[in-house]
């Protein structure tokens, strides 16, 4: 009996020591090499300007790398740098009516990167765009929409960006 609860309680021990961590956010980053990130503000170069887009943009992206990953962000000499330049904010007709009017309107927004890797340059990426988008009834005024637009846009570039940089699936 006694070698059963010596056994029982090794058994235990044994198995609660074992750990299995998983990480689903994607991010394929070597910690003991890579520790720091350096995000530089993308200024707006669209021909149509939304002031508060910048910081938006900007403040998701630096909050997507913090957030789903242990890098530390540092404003320079990062071992990953992240830069670009907000490059389009465009509306487009979508969904033509009957009478010719547009039923649904396009917000796109147009992001270029340029992604440096020091530790790891195979993974550079140079010049790269991403786009999103959102459809809204054309019945609105983009002002009574822009901001959760551009909350919903900014979120998936963000997560567009993260997932072709740090995330190698």
């Amino acid at each position: 009996m006694n070698r059963f609860i010596a056994f029982s309680l090794l058994l235990t021990l044994f198995i609660s020591s074992c750990r299995i961590s998983y990480k689903f956010n994607g991010a394929s980053i070597n910690y003991n090499t890579t520790k720091t990130i350096t995000i530089k503000d993308f200024p707006i170069r669209a021909t149509l300007v939304y002031p508060p887009l910048g910081p938006a943009f900007n403040e998701a992206l630096k909050d997507i790398f913090t957030r789903q990953t242990r890098l530390s962000l540092v404003k320079n000499d990062g071992d990953l740098l992240l830069e670009g330049e907000i490059t389009g904010y465009d509306l487009s007709p979508q969904a033509v009516t009957a009478d010719a009017y547009a039923s649904q309107t396009r917000l796109t927004i147009s992001v270029k990167v340029r992604y440096t890797n020091t530790k790891d340059p195979q993974f550079d990426i140079e010049d790269q765009t991403f786009r999103a988008y959102r459809d809204f009834n054309s019945n609105l005024m983009l002002t009574q929409v822009q901001d959760e637009l551009i909350k919903e846009i900014v979120a998936e570039l963000a997560d567009l960006i993260f997932n072709a940089t740090v995330a190698n699936w």
